[in-house]
């Protein structure tokens, strides 16, 4: 990515991709969707049918109030977890009952800490304060959000574990979507590189402090939830490295060797300590029923950082984008104000790299790569770097949460990835010019399109793509054709 903030790329990309869907003809539709069968997997580990996010009819309406807005509320969760709670519990949970003008005349503002406010006031998920704090720590979100817990990796090794090697591009450009359904066993996926990228993320905030994690007032339960969550999946996606203790108060992760007090620090830095993704925590303000930018934690950034954002709307932070007030603000506003819990989406975005720069804020030395052809660089320095992203809502707090992870991939692995070198290819030859602008590619096409000409050519004289493919997006798309067979060959399956 480039100046555009990964936080809003994964939100804008959902209303471009509704808008481009609404507008085609009804075959159109019907080839699309078609796309979107991809097949199982039957090698260990499974990887899930993904699934198209459907869209929100609401989403095309014209009448909009967002102050009266508000997403599908989870209180029959909530009803279905009472039974499983202790007595004491039970007592100060009550009766469950609602009523929905005492619920919007006692809404939380958005600067008030939970913690601190009386216990009749609610937040906007429709959950109250009583109710929450009756709920403890570490509720069971996997019921609360409707979003099952993952499956444990069993033969997860963190030395030898590799991303999966996702190759999120599409050919015609607008003709596919790539929004999915988020996959549940692959919200938090950790691979070998875990322990230089802890240790990088921790030296950029050593460095950067509030440019790199911040929060503000407000963020408190946002905060709280997401630390919770995260460490409820990777407990039980990982449980060969982490677990929680009886009383959730120390987590120990056997990758790094530490047993950490997760009271003792706020909870993004315990997330900065453990977990090497980055997350922006957007809050509703009551008020004008926008959503706001308050807490997060962004280590991979190109082009910006969190401090130029935090604070924001959301029409704010995309100022800088063409015709995003004209075109764009409502379906955004609208998709955020509906967005439910228990429909998590997922997509990735891609661009050339030359090394692999992990946080490149404006002005930064590494930058000036981007401004011109260097002779002296290599195939070997060229990558390409995918940020995967995830777009949930957590059930407590009402709270929308962005994250994503940086990947990096040598452009020399394309050269036995099948259709992969003739798809980029296709994209960097023919691709729109704005498109290619944005991606950032020109300052590595002279290195990479020669490249990926000889594995085009290698490829079709061995037989492993027909000569006269047609270039579109593969039915594998975010992958290529027998991609589980590498990947897992690499880990030594």
């Amino acid at each position: 990515m480039t100046a555009t903030a990964a936080l809003v790329w994964p939100a804008l990309a959902i209303c471009l991709s509704i808008v481009t869907f609404l507008a085609l003809a009804s075959p159109q539709k019907q080839v699309i969707l078609r796309r979107f069968g991809f097949t199982r997997g039957s090698s260990c580990p499974s990887t899930p049918t993904l699934e198209k996010q459907p869209l929100a009819k609401s989403l095309t309406s014209s009448i909009s109030n967002l102050v009266t807005a508000f997403p599908p509320r989870q209180r029959d969760q909530l009803k279905q977890l009472a039974p499983s709670l202790s007595l004491a519990q039970q007592k100060v949970l009550g009766n469950l009952s609602f009523a929905q003008e005492t619920f919007e005349r006692s809404l939380l503002r958005l600067e008030e800490d939970y913690d601190n406010v009386d216990d009749s006031q609610y937040v906007y998920s429709g959950f109250s304060i009583r109710e929450i704090k009756a709920l403890g720590d570490f509720p069971d979100y996997s019921t609360l959000s409707g979003v099952p817990m993952p499956n444990p990796y069993v033969d997860f090794d963190i030395d030898k574990a590799k991303p999966r090697p996702y190759r999120p591009f599409r050919w015609p450009y607008h003709q596919t979507m790539s929004l999915t359904k988020l996959e549940p066993d692959w919200w938090i996926e950790l691979e070998s590189t875990y322990k230089e990228r802890i240790a990088q993320r921790k030296d950029l905030y050593a460095k950067h402090g509030s440019a790199v994690l911040q929060w503000l007032p407000g963020s408190e339960l946002a905060c709280k939830e997401l630390m919770e969550m995260v460490i409820q999946f990777v407990c039980a996606r990982y449980p060969k490295y982490f677990t929680l203790s009886e009383d959730s108060l120390w987590l120990e992760n056997k990758i790094l060797g530490v047993r950490a007090n997760i009271r003792e620090k706020h909870p993004l830095l315990i997330l900065l300590d453990h977990i090497p993704e980055d997350f922006a925590i957007t809050l509703r303000d009551p008020e004008t029923g926008y959503y706001v930018f308050r807490a997060g934690m962004i280590c991979s950034a190109l082009g910006w950082s969190l401090g130029s954002k935090i604070g924001l709307k959301l029409h704010e932070v995309h100022g800088p984008v063409p015709d995003y007030k004209e075109k764009m603000q409502f379906s955004m506003d609208r998709f955020f104000s509906k967005m439910p819990t228990n429909k998590p989406i997922q997509r990735g975005s891609w661009g050339p790299e030359v090394d692999q720069p992990l946080y490149m804020p404006p002005g930064d030395p590494h930058g000036s790569y981007r401004q011109f052809q260097d002779k002296n660089v290599t195939r070997s320095r060229l990558h390409l770097r995918v940020d995967w992203q995830t777009l949930r809502r957590m059930p407590l707090s009402g709270s929308i949460v962005f994250n994503y992870k940086a990947l990096f991939t040598p452009v020399e692995e394309f050269r036995d990835e099948a259709y992969v070198p003739s798809l980029l290819l296709k994209i960097l030859k023919h691709g729109k010019e704005n498109f290619k602008e944005y991606k950032s590619t020109w300052h590595t096409e002279h290195v990479v399109v020669p490249a990926l000409e000889e594995f085009e050519l290698e490829q079709k004289e061995s037989g492993l793509v027909e000569k006269d493919w047609d270039v579109q997006t593969l039915d594998e798309s975010p992958w290529f054709p027998q991609w589980e067979r590498k990947w897992h060959a690499q880990q030594g399956f």
